[in-house]
């Protein structure tokens, strides 16, 4: 069933429910206050009667009423005086009624509430419910004079109101029909056009899983919850489009990287396999040659592994570890690559991060990696870690060759170097600051970059500081 189905149904029925409430409450309230009014005016002239046989004598009262018919009868049921036009009532049993009084003049329905309006008050007397000839209702109010003389009654007929209120239903169970098929009606065009923007989504979804077309966008044409669901899907569109487009870079640039030491390793066995004759010392060469580009090839899947790793969303197990010892093993691994650089340590303060001592060692093995690479021999490569007020702070500083402006917001994109590192350092991978980024994050810290060419380049890591449990208070 679909979603726009469910809604209309769940519309019509709560919109229904409602209009059959009210529809019956209006019928209730209706039917009563009309036939408790007959009886209450009923009840009313019967008392005034009463009173007035019950002051003299009944023979003698003057009877007359232009709404209702009224009758007096002796106690032997005999009719001593009555109202004008008073036989076309039905002839009336007065100890009957009194005997066997009638229960309300409306339906079951009107009678499944509580409500009441105009209730009537019968004293001493009882209604009663005849036919006519004619099979018309006839509402009675009895009620026994207090000196025994005999009895007063007061009728209605009730033709007109039944009639009435037959079309009164008709009417009600009409109008529920036809607002039911106009709330449905209406809930289903409503729900389409509350539904118009989801659809749009739904096909520009399928264009873009069908065509692969990442550059389709979804109209935005509201600002209510709708319009921000469309304006969220389309960032999710330019998150999507901007990572499949780096993903296919990053795989277009890695195929390019790998043929690379591929094609040496096997240039270098092609040559072997041709050459047996080969002296001892070309053929030493040409092993060190393979072995330097499967080395390369190595570290180069490693570091793809390591991103895949990042990619698939697996964290870090951080503890307590001393950034200061960790910085330390660092620079001893890189002293033997600084060559005719000058390594510098410009401060060295003991800290305590919550960390994992592995990735640490290679977030600085990578930084001060590059560092080195990119610096000139007779150039400078400085770090320190210093505490500041939001916790420990690395900074490596070279004096290299710098990056270009344009290329800053780049560096950490995996495979890409500016190229001026490119001629510099042919045997890299351009995934090490794509990794250093990702420890970084792990760690919850920031790292940013800032070069100029000629001049150098300077990197900061700033850390968290460590979470310490509060000590307990003392006396």
């Amino acid at each position: 069933m679909s979603l726009r189905l469910r809604l209309t149904i769940w519309y019509g029925f709560l919109a229904g429910l409602v209009a059959v409430i009210v529809a019956l409450l209006t019928y209730i309230g209706g039917v009563r206050a009309h036939y408790e009014d007959v009886d209450r005016r009923l009840a009313e002239i019967g008392q005034v009667y009463v009173e007035a046989a019950q002051a003299g004598s009944p023979e003698s009262l003057s009877i007359g009423h232009p709404a209702l018919i009224v009758r007096l009868y002796a106690m032997d049921g005999e009719v001593i005086s009555a109202s004008e036009d008073s036989d076309i009532a039905p002839p009336v049993d007065p100890p009957a009624v009194l005997a066997n009084p009638a229960g309300p003049t409306y339906d079951w329905l009107a009678r499944s509430l509580p409500l009441s309006f105009v209730q009537a008050k019968k004293e001493n007397g009882e209604f009663g419910t005849i036919r006519d000839a004619a099979g018309d209702r006839w509402r009675v109010y009895v009620a026994p004079l207090g000196n025994g003389e005999g009895y007063v009654m007061t009728t209605a007929t009730l033709a007109r109101l039944d009639s009435a209120l037959i079309l009164f239903r008709v009417m009600v169970t009409g109008m529920l029909t036809l607002g039911g098929i106009v709330t449905v009606g209406g809930g289903w065009i409503l729900a389409g056009m509350a539904l118009k923007p989801v659809a749009n989504v739904t096909s520009t979804a399928e264009a873009i899983s069908r065509e692969r077309a990442f550059d389709r966008r979804v109209k935005v044409e509201r600002q209510d919850e709708i319009g921000r669901l469309a304006a969220t899907f389309n960032e999710m569109l330019d998150n999507l489009e901007e990572t499949y487009r780096r993903e296919l870079r990053f795989v277009g640039d890695a195929s390019h990287e790998l043929r690379a030491p591929l094609t040496a390793i096997h240039a270098d066995l092609q040559l072997l396999q041709n050459r047996p004759d080969m002296d001892e010392k070309m053929r030493a060469q040409i092993v060190a040659s393979a072995t330097s580009e499967i080395r390369r090839l190595t570290l180069m899947v490693n570091d793809m592994l390591a991103l895949a790793r990042a990619d698939a969303g697996l964290g870090l197990t951080l503890q307590p570890v001393e950034l200061d010892r960790i910085l330390l093993d660092a620079l001893n691994e890189v002293r033997r690559i600084a060559a005719e650089r000058n390594l510098e340590v410009e401060e060295l303060t003991p800290a305590m991060i919550a960390g994992d001592r592995d990735r640490l060692l290679q977030l600085m093995l990578i930084l001060l990696d590059n560092a080195i690479k990119y610096t000139p021999e007779g150039g400078t490569v400085s770090v320190a870690l210093r505490e500041t007020a939001s916790g420990p702070e690395i900074i490596v500083r070279d004096t290299g060759v710098g990056i270009p402006e344009a290329d800053l917001p780049h560096v950490f994109d995996r495979l890409y170097r500016a190229d001026p590192a490119r001629s510099r350092d042919p045997g890299g991978t351009g995934l090490g600051l794509s990794i250093a980024r990702w420890i970084v994050e792990q760690h919850d810290a920031e790292i940013t970059i800032e070069s100029e060419v000629g001049v150098g380049t300077t990197v900061r890591v700033a850390f968290p500081a460590l979470a310490t449990e509060p000590e307990a208070a003392t006396a």
